[in-house]
């Protein structure tokens, strides 16, 4: 977040077919991650110190084009206790990518009963490569705490499709406290909400549900957000320096809501 959200961009041309490849926004990878439930983080010190990180100039000034550093992957398992799991245990099903009919081509192509349906998800289509990455229970807490904020709020499955795909752009659905020498100016939690731009105090922005409550309450203030792209939707309230990279989730996201609408 760069710029107060109330301060929206203009109107928005619907034909997007134009936009260059995505370029991956690595300003994610953090050193910690808070979980779910609001506890206490582990500070950057201390990831950094339990893997014996090296956090080198040259890291901060990577292209955004580059993947995760490696010291970053690390700090992330353990901030979130894979480092130790995954040598112990077979993968979980809950550390693998979320899937559906909806990627993965069913035999009829219809979604279970009850949940929404491709079109109702992507009503517009899917915008360009898409990105997809497995989620442990945290991100998939996080993702439901976005999903049952979208009913609450009004904004239907079609808004939680956004809002999901702006927090797995933002922090990969992991509830991120101060990052640090790696934090993007004062940027925190699912949505990297600013406080000085009016989001909300960090305690605020760190609670999934107001996060998400505050994320859905600007994006009802775009006029026509229904009828927008979801890279569009979503960039005129994040105002974000790398406004296209949020269309390379949506497929992924329109999976997650799908299976917990």
């Amino acid at each position: 977040m760069k710029v107060d959200f109330t301060r929206w961009l203009p109107a928005i041309a619907k034909d997007t077919r134009w936009l260059p490849a995505i370029a991956k926004d690595t300003r994610w990878l953090p050193a910690i991650a808070k979980d779910s439930y609001r506890k206490t983080a582990l500070s950057a010190v201390g990831v950094a110190a339990l893997g014996g990180l090296a956090l080198a100039p040259t890291v901060a000034a990577a292209p955004v084009t580059t993947g995760p550093h490696q010291g970053a992957v690390a700090a992330i398992d353990l901030a979130t206790g894979k480092a130790t799991a995954k040598a112990a245990t077979p993968a979980r099903q809950e550390d693998q990518p979320v899937e559906s009919g909806l990627t993965t081509g069913s035999a009829t192509g219809k979604p279970p009963a009850g949940k929404p349906s491709r079109d109702q998800l992507i009503p517009h289509g899917i915008e360009g490569a898409q990105s997809r990455i497995p989620l442990d229970d945290a991100q998939l807490a996080n993702a439901r705490a976005i999903v049952d904020t979208a009913k609450k709020t009004g904004v239907g499955d079609r808004g939680a499709v956004i809002g999901v795909a702006t927090s797995l752009q933002e922090s990969k659905l992991y509830n991120l406290g101060h990052l640090g020498a790696y934090n993007d100016h004062d940027s925190q939690g699912l949505f990297q909400q600013r406080p000085s731009s009016g989001w909300g105090t960090p305690d605020q922005i760190t609670d999934p549900e107001y996060a998400a409550t505050a994320f859905f309450t600007a994006l009802k203030n775009v006029g026509g957000w229904q009828d927008l792209p979801l890279t569009a939707a979503a960039q005129t309230v994040q105002v974000s320096a790398f406004p296209y990279a949020y269309a390379q989730w949506e497929e992924q996201a329109a999976d997650i809501v799908q299976q917990m609408w």
